[in-house]
C-alpha cells in the first residue's frame, strides 16, 4: 500500500495472489457495477477502454486507459466510486506516479496523505 491509500498489486505470482486473476476479477466487477454507467468509455482491454489498476483507500479507483493507436500512449483515469466524478490526466502511468509521489493534485478527492514523503506498507 503506497502513502495508506493506494494498493498496488505486484506483477509477479504468489501462491496467495495471482495478478492475473485480480485483473479478471476487477474487470468482471466493473462491467457488473451500476457505477460504471458513470465512466467515460467501456471497462475491458480493447482500444480506448479502461483496465481497473489500482483501488484507494479514500473511495478512487485508478484505471489505465487503452490507447486507441498502437503508437499512441497509456493514459490514467481516476473514478470516485459512487460519484460521477473522474479526471483524465493526459499522462503515463509512470509520470502520473511520479506525480502522485511527489504531492501533486492526481486524484479526484486530492489529499496529501504523505506530507513528509513517500511510504509504503507491504501487504499480506
Amino acid at each position: 500500500m503506497i502513502n495508506g491509500q493506494l494498493y498496488l498489486k505486484h506483477p509477479a505470482g504468489h501462491l496467495l495472489h495471482s495478478l492475473k486473476e485480480n485483473i479478471r476479477d476487477d474487470l468482471e466487477f466493473w462491467r457488473e457495477e451500476d457505477m460504471a454507467e458513470f465512466l467515460p468509455s467501456e471497462v475491458g482491454g480493447r482500444p480506448g477502454e479502461l483496465i481497473p489498476a489500482l483501488p484507494a483507500t479514500t473511495g478512487e479507483m485508478v484505471f489505465l486507459r487503452v490507447p486507441g493507436e498502437p503508437s499512441s500512449p497509456w493514459r490514467v483515469l481516476v473514478h470516485e466510486f459512487d460519484s460521477p466524478a473522474w479526471a483524465l490526466h493526459e499522462m503515463t502511468f509512470s509520470d502520473w506516479l511520479l506525480a502522485y509521489l511527489g504531492g501533486e493534485d492526481v486524484t479526484v478527492c486530492s489529499r496529501n496523505l504523505a506530507p513528509d514523503g513517500p511510504f509504503y506498507e507491504p501487504l499480506p
